[in-house]
């Protein structure tokens, strides 16, 4: 409550979660309590959007729930606690369906995500240990809990103090990149995965530091391209609302994704990207700084943040970033840089093979 939502007295707080985390949600419920503000709780149901999926026709795929719409434009804190019992809930869904409901809440994630950059309301981003997640780590409850809680530095005695450390590391790279141009990120091919090599054009663009204030856990520095030329192949499976995509391979041009394959789920990975006019184009470039993080778990939460990684995301963009790229799409697509990646800016190596080659930034 404190490092996170900072909640104050007043505050309303929305609590999103699955309606099985009830204990995570009352741990929540009573923080919030405590601290003076006013909690209500909201759930959301695996098992329901797959039954809107199945079932509903168009008009109601594209309808979005005006209740959902008034709370985002009024609560001053949103807490979601990510939770599943099946990561791959809807991989029989047609790909279409998927996409015309999550294109139908472009607008929604617009103003959410415009609020939060105002400063208008405060967002954290949770995930709790499941049974779902744990068996894509290929680990067990207990194995993935602490694999969890270690990410947040929780098995410290004084986790605040770690994150305030990071953040203070990652904010001599913000500083650093914040005056700079063009990131140039090339990796070598890694298993089936063919080389990387990416032009990010980001001058004019705002950095972000990230060290456990929107997500918890955390830890990467994000800004929002201007434009992305070149080649990205993912060393990792990547996986968005229920179906994972493995092999990908996306070509940019000039910003927008010109060709994308996969050697699984390729017609998937290209519904998605087909949902609306945003969703082609790179709304995030971010690179991650968690070294306590050291392997995937097909999870872009906790892959995205791994130190010795890069991510980019298609559609939305964050407009705190001045990324005004607006999509019913956010899909974080990370590539591995800790075999034989680089990253330059403005045409000197900041990072090789996953470090940081600056000393005091983070892993150093």
């Amino acid at each position: 409550m404190r490092h996170c939502a900072r909640v104050r007295t007043g505050d309303l707080v929305t609590i999103v979660a699955e309606a099985d985390c009830l204990d995570g949600v009352e741990a929540v419920f009573r923080a919030v309590l405590v601290a003076g503000a006013h909690p209500s709780f909201h759930p959301r149901s695996e098992r329901l959007q797959q039954l809107v999926l199945i079932h509903a026709g168009d008009e109601q795929l594209r309808h979005v729930c005006p209740f959902e719409e008034f709370r985002l434009a009024r609560c001053d804190v949103l807490i979601v606690l990510r939770t599943s019992n099946n990561t791959r809930f809807l991989g029989g869904i047609d790909p279409s369906r998927t996409a015309t409901m999550h294109a139908a809440r472009r607008d929604l994630i617009s103003m959410s995500m415009q609020r939060s950059a105002e400063g208008r309301m405060r967002y954290v981003l949770a995930e709790l240990p499941s049974n779902g997640a744990a068996q894509d780590a290929e680990m067990s409850l207990a194995q993935y809990s602490d694999f969890v809680y270690g990410a947040g530095f929780l098995q410290l005695a004084d986790p605040i103090s770690a994150w305030k450390t990071l953040h203070e590391q990652q904010e001599r790279a913000r500083v650093f990149l914040q005056a700079r141009q063009v990131l140039r990120i090339r990796a070598d091919p890694v298993g089936d995965a063919g080389p990387t090599d990416l032009t990010v054009d980001v001058s004019g663009r705002t950095w972000v530091n990230c060290a456990a204030g929107q997500n918890f856990p955390d830890g990467e520095v994000f800004s929002g391209p201007r434009a992305v030329n070149g080649v990205l192949r993912l060393t990792h499976p990547t996986a968005y609302k229920g179906r994972e995509v493995s092999g990908v391979s996306l070509t940019f041009r000039d910003g927008r994704v010109v060709d994308a394959d996969a050697r699984t789920n390729a017609d998937y990975l290209t519904g998605m990207l087909d949902m609306d006019a945003g969703a082609r184009f790179a709304g995030e470039i971010g690179i991650g700084t968690n070294y306590n993080l050291h392997h995937f778990v097909r999870n872009a939460f906790f892959d995205e943040k791994i130190g010795g990684t890069f991510h980019i995301a298609l559609g939305a963009g964050y407009p705190e970033t001045g990324n005004t790229n607006q999509s019913g799409l956010h899909w974080d697509f990370v590539s591995d840089l800790r075999h034989g990646g680089t990253i330059e800016a403005d045409g000197e190596i900041i990072q090789r093979d996953g470090r940081f080659t600056k000393p005091g930034w983070p892993g150093n």
